[in-house]
C-alpha cells in the first residue's frame, strides 16, 4: 500500500473554515481535503433526495489504475511520442502487417484493409464506407501504388478525427465546472486527479468533488489525488448523498473564487436505469446555484471496450447531456479504432485521450498525432 494513502489530514471542526495544510497547502489557503459537513455554510439535506439504490458492482480496476499511476508517476519516465504509445494496438499491428503482405495494389488489399477495421474497432459502417470510396479512386487509378493508397487512407481517417480535435476550454467560468461521468472501471477516478494536475501546473486554483459515494475506497482514492496535487476535496464520506456532496463542493468553489471544480461521480452501469436517473438529478440540483452548471459533461471512456462504447455514450447523452469525451487506456492492447466509431457516430469533442500511466500521458487530443501515431512508421509522422 503506497504510503500517501496512510497519512489523513486533520479534520476540521464544525462550524470553521478549512484550514490550510501548513506544508503542501495551496495558494491563497486552499486546504487538501474539507467535509461538506464541516463547511460553515453547509446545507441540510436537500429538497429533492436522491432515491435509495444499491451500489454497483465494485471496480478493483480503478484503485489498480490509481497505485499503478502513483508508481509511474515516481519513475518520471520521459514523455513518449504519441508512436510509441500507439504502435502495440491493435489498429497499428493490424495495418502495418496488411502492407507487408500485400504490397500489392489490388482489390485483395482493400478487403484485408476493411477486415483490419473492423476488427479494430473502427465499425462496419464507418470501415465499409472507407474502404469503398478508396476503392472507387483505385479504380479510377487515383494510386500509383499501395504506398498512394496508405496515404488517402490517412487523410481518410483525419477527416473523420479533425472536426472531434476540440481542446476543453476552462476559462471564462468562474468556476468552471465538470461533471464526469462513465461506467466502473474506465479510469474516471484516476482521470480526474490527472486533469486536476494539469490544470494546477497551468495555475489554476482547482477544487475536486467526492461524489462517488458507492465505490468503497472512492473518497479516499480521490483524497489522495488531492494530496498528491495540493488540490483541496469536499467529501462527506461513503454513501452519503451524491446530490448533497456536488451541490456543497459548488458552494464552497464560489465562496473560495476556485477556477476550476470537477465533480466525480459513481461509475454507473449503463444498463442501470435508476441509477442513470439519479446522475440526471444530480445535474439538476447544481443548476439550483448556477443555471449554467455543469459547464462540461466530461464521459470517460475506455479505449479496450470497443463497440460497447457506443451504446454507452448514447444512454449517457439521453440522461445528462454529455458535451465532451475522455478516451483511455489506448496504449498497450487497445484497438484504437473505437475513437473513429465514436467521431462518426456522435461528434462530440475529443477532449483528452489516456496514452500511459503519469499525469503527462492524458494528452488533448491531436487528430493529426493519433492517426499518425496507428500508421506504418513509413508514412505516419507520429
Amino acid at each position: 500500500m503506497l504510503k500517501f494513502w496512510k497519512k489523513k489530514p486533520a479534520e476540521t471542526p464544525p462550524g470553521q473554515p478549512a484550514a490550510p495544510v501548513a506544508d503542501e497547502a495551496p495558494a491563497e489557503g486552499f486546504a487538501h481535503d474539507t467535509d461538506a459537513a464541516s463547511l460553515d455554510y453547509a446545507t441540510p439535506a436537500l429538497d429533492e433526495a436522491l432515491s435509495e439504490t444499491p451500489p454497483p458492482p465494485e471496480a478493483p480496476a480503478e484503485d489498480e489504475a490509481f497505485e499503478r499511476a502513483a508508481i509511474a508517476e515516481s519513475a518520471a519516465p520521459a514523455k513518449r511520442s504519441w508512436r510509441e504509445r500507439l504502435s502495440g494496438s491493435a489498429f497499428a499491428r493490424g495495418l502495418s502487417s496488411l502492407f507487408v503482405r500485400h504490397p500489392k495494389l489490388d482489390d485483395d488489399l482493400l478487403d484485408e484493409l476493411e477486415t483490419t477495421l473492423i476488427t479494430a474497432d473502427v465499425g462496419i459502417e464507418a470501415s465499409t464506407a472507407l474502404v469503398e470510396d478508396l476503392r472507387k479512386r483505385m479504380h479510377k487509378r487515383e494510386f500509383a501504388d499501395a504506398s498512394a493508397l496508405l496515404a488517402a487512407l490517412r487523410q481518410a481517417l483525419m477527416s473523420l478525427l479533425k472536426p472531434v480535435e476540440q481542446p476543453l476550454d476552462v476559462a471564462g467560468r468562474k468556476p468552471f465546472v465538470v461533471l464526469t461521468v462513465g461506467i466502473n472501471g474506465v479510469g474516471k477516478t484516476t482521470t480526474i486527479g490527472k486533469l486536476a494536475r494539469r490544470y494546477r501546473d497551468e495555475g489554476r486554483q482547482v477544487m475536486l468533488a467526492a461524489g462517488d459515494t458507492f465505490r468503497a475506497a472512492a473518497v479516499e482514492q480521490l483524497k489522495a489525488w488531492g494530496a498528491r496535487n495540493n488540490v483541496p476535496v469536499i467529501s462527506q464520506g461513503q454513501d452519503a448523498d451524491a446530490a448533497s456532496v456536488i451541490f456543497d463542493a459548488l458552494q464552497a468553489a464560489r465562496s473560495r473564487s476556485a477556477d476550476v471544480l470537477i465533480a466525480d461521480t459513481a461509475g454507473r452501469l449503463h444498463t442501470q436505469g435508476g441509477l442513470m436517473d439519479e446522475l440526471g438529478k444530480i445535474a439538476r440540483v447544481m443548476k439550483k446555484l448556477d443555471a449554467d452548471t455543469p459547464h462540461e459533461v466530461l464521459m470517460v471512456i475506455d479505449g479496450t471496450t470497443g463497440q460497447n462504447a457506443v451504446n454507452q455514450v448514447r444512454q449517457f447523452r439521453q440522461i445528462v447531456g454529455v458535451t465532451g469525451l475522455v478516451v483511455t487506456k489506448l496504449d498497450g492492447t487497445a484497438k484504437g479504432g473505437v475513437v473513429f466509431a465514436l467521431a462518426r457516430e456522435f461528434g462530440l469533442p475529443i477532449r483528452y485521450v489516456g496514452l500511459g500511466e503519469t499525469a503527462t500521458d492524458l494528452r488533448v487530443f491531436d487528430a493529426e498525432a493519433y492517426v499518425d501515431g496507428l500508421l506504418p512508421a513509413s508514412l505516419g509522422q507520429g
